[in-house]
């Protein structure tokens, strides 16, 4: 069975940063490319960053410059590191693993909630 557990969101003041985790299970990891999507209420999921198998990042612009993206193909696990936090960042943060190969597969986290207030 495929498990997304995503980790580490919390209440935070501007500024401040965090750091989530996802860890996988189920699927051969190395093989996915990762990504952190994050959805705040009233508002459409957006991709905040993304990041192939081999380690090749993408970020949306509203988080250039204050997140990090990374892997541990080892652990099979995913990395955000969120630095320079904004209210604007505020939302649930789901953590999502797709096979670019066929067979194409998708599978998605059930979320971790980041509150940035002060």
């Amino acid at each position: 069975q495929v498990q997304l557990v995503e980790s580490g969101g919390d209440l935070v003041q501007p500024g401040g940063s965090l750091r989530l985790s996802c860890a996988a299970s189920g699927i051969v990891f190395s093989v996915y490319a990762m990504g952190w999507y994050r959805q705040a209420p009233g508002k459409q999921r957006e991709l905040v960053a993304s990041i192939t198998g081999s380690g090749s990042a993408n970020y949306a612009d509203s988080v250039k410059g204050r997140f990090t993206i990374s892997r541990d193909n080892a652990k099979n696990t995913l990395y955000l590191q969120m630095n320079s936090l904004k209210p604007e960042d505020t939302a649930v943060y789901y953590c999502n693993a797709r096979r670019l190969s066929l067979p194409f597969s998708e599978y998605w986290g059930q979320g971790t909630q980041v509150t940035v207030s002060s």
